[in-house]
């Protein structure tokens, strides 16, 4: 059994464990240590230069070839600023982007416009409502008990299945997750995995000082602070989760006080009493009146580790927390499926009889497919990663889109059956990665496109409901015309003979 979701195949990762893009602190030493145990990570770069996005970027894939994606902060950003961060992001062909405070509707757009997955943090239905609107390919429920800046007022939990209720997009939960258990009982809700911080500053990787490090570990349970007093630099009446500190019992003074008082440098920039900066390694000064961010987890994390040990423990436990749960990511051993209401199945009695497949017979189908396209839309991801060549890297996100799209599709086709959805990925995968070469790797993809298509040809007329036949046969023509446009560009970067 694995914890493999759909969301899994939107972001490229093995587990439903995100990195949360927590600024200063997920750099590209952290970022790839998640991605290469299986995690997806998020670089920090709110109001960082377009340069240094550039150059973490690039320290990430020096470290690893999985996707990763960059967090960026419309709201806290100037808007000359902001656009040459979300240039950077795109001309860097991340993975994705994610979007917090309040929601930037052209960002989302220009981004998604860029070929680039965008999931948008939301405190509220409101919110989330909104940047579903918005185009948001991922919702991220945020709850009161998350480390850092906290959008909403509401639970973890009451948020989560709020939001799932009008969501058409994965959700993913937010704001004290710290361990397998947490990450369990969210999953329970419906949330198809979870976003981290702080069991993750509190590991090796981290970019945060070791002394936030080591005030996380010695936190005792319940001991966070819910307050607006870390407000400079960030829109007004903020608020964040901290460790209590000086500031936050008050023995520091007014935090609107003027003039500001310097509390640290990080190089030339000064840290200022009450401002959103957390220690960094990079800093120096007084780090206790710094803004010491930890979720209501706190308490429950003993000690600092290497993030691939961290996000392992985290699998594991989860998976100890499941393995007898009814749940769509778990896999359905044989014989352990419960048998189907009479409804499920009305009318289909003589479906043999007249050529049509049983239902039985039609779930394994769509179930062989489900994995083949979930396959293709990882070697597709990889592909748009990995190449330089602009015309190769657009048409894998073409053919990554689809895969993901009838990914989809057949998910749904299946839970409509009374089935539950295969979360394997096929074998295809695995043997896609072992050809060297972008060309030769896509040369591999289009025949497993061809697969797929005699697969359609062959199923499509035994398909007894009209609904299931259109989709089928819509996933036919994308897949003819992916093959053709992959073949043409082959046949264009074929060396003259």
């Amino acid at each position: 059994m694995d914890l493999h979701t759909p969301v899994c195949d939107l972001l490229c990762c093995d587990y439903p464990v995100v990195l949360a893009g927590m600024g200063g602190v997920a750099r590209s030493e952290l970022v790839a240590a998640v991605a290469e145990a299986g995690g997806f990570g998020f670089l920090g770069m709110v109001r960082e230069s377009p340069q240094l996005i550039a150059a973490e970027i690039a320290a990430v894939r020096d470290r690893t070839a999985r996707p990763f994606g960059v967090n960026l902060i419309p709201a806290a950003t100037k808007p000359a600023l902001l656009d040459a961060e979300v240039r950077a992001c795109v001309e860097g062909g991340v993975h994705a982007v994610t979007l917090f405070w309040d929601l930037s509707a052209e960002t989302v757009k220009r981004l998604r416009g860029a070929g680039v997955l965008v999931a948008c943090q939301v405190g509220s239905l409101e919110e989330a409502i909104a940047a579903q609107e918005a185009g948001a390919d991922i919702l991220i429920a945020q709850g009161w008990e998350a480390g850092g800046h906290v959008r909403g007022r509401s639970g973890l939990h009451a948020l989560v299945a709020s939001v799932l209720g009008a969501a058409d997009v994965p959700v993913l939960a937010a704001g004290g997750v710290t361990d397998g258990e947490d990450l369990a009982a969210v999953m329970r809700l419906g949330a198809q995995g979870a976003v981290l911080g702080t069991a993750f500053l509190a590991t090796r990787e981290s970019f945060a000082h070791d002394y936030h490090k080591r005030r996380i570990v010695e936190a005792a349970p319940g001991e966070t602070v819910h307050t607006e007093d870390f407000h400079i630099n960030w829109p007004p009446n903020a608020a964040v989760r901290v460790l209590p500190n000086s500031v936050t019992r008050g023995a520091r003074g007014d935090p609107h006080a003027r003039p500001r008082q310097v509390v640290g440098a990080d190089g030339d920039r000064s840290i200022y009493l009450f401002s959103t900066d957390s220690p960094l390694r990079s800093m120096t000064g007084d780090f206790e009146a710094m803004a010491l961010y930890a979720g209501q987890g706190a308490g429950r994390i003993g000690e600092i580790v290497p993030a691939g040990d961290r996000l392992r423990a985290i699998v594991a436990g989860a998976m100890s927390c499941l393995p007898s749960e009814r749940r769509l990511h778990a896999p359905v051993e044989p014989g352990d499926r419960e048998a189907a209401s009479a409804v499920c199945y009305a009318g289909q009695a003589d479906a043999a009889y007249m050529g049509f497949a049983p239902a039985d017979e039609l779930a394994t189908e769509l179930n062989v497919l489900l994995e083949a396209e979930r396959a293709g839309a990882r070697v597709a991801a990889r592909i748009a990663t990995e190449t330089d060549d602009p015309g190769l890297k657009a048409l894998a996100r073409v053919i990554h889109a689809d895969e993901v799209k009838w990914c989809k599709a057949l998910f749904h086709a299946l839970l409509d059956l009374g089935v539950e959805p295969s979360t394997k990925v096929g074998d295809f995968y695995r043997n896609a990665m072992t050809i060297a070469g972008v060309e030769a790797r896509l040369a591999f993809v289009n025949r497993g496109q061809g697969w797929v298509v005699r697969k359609l040809r062959t199923l499509g007329p035994r398909v007894r409901d009209d609904a299931l036949h259109a989709m089928l046969r819509e996933m036919l023509e994308a897949h003819e015309r992916n093959i053709d446009d992959a073949n043409t560009a082959l046949a264009e970067r074929a060396p003259s003979a």
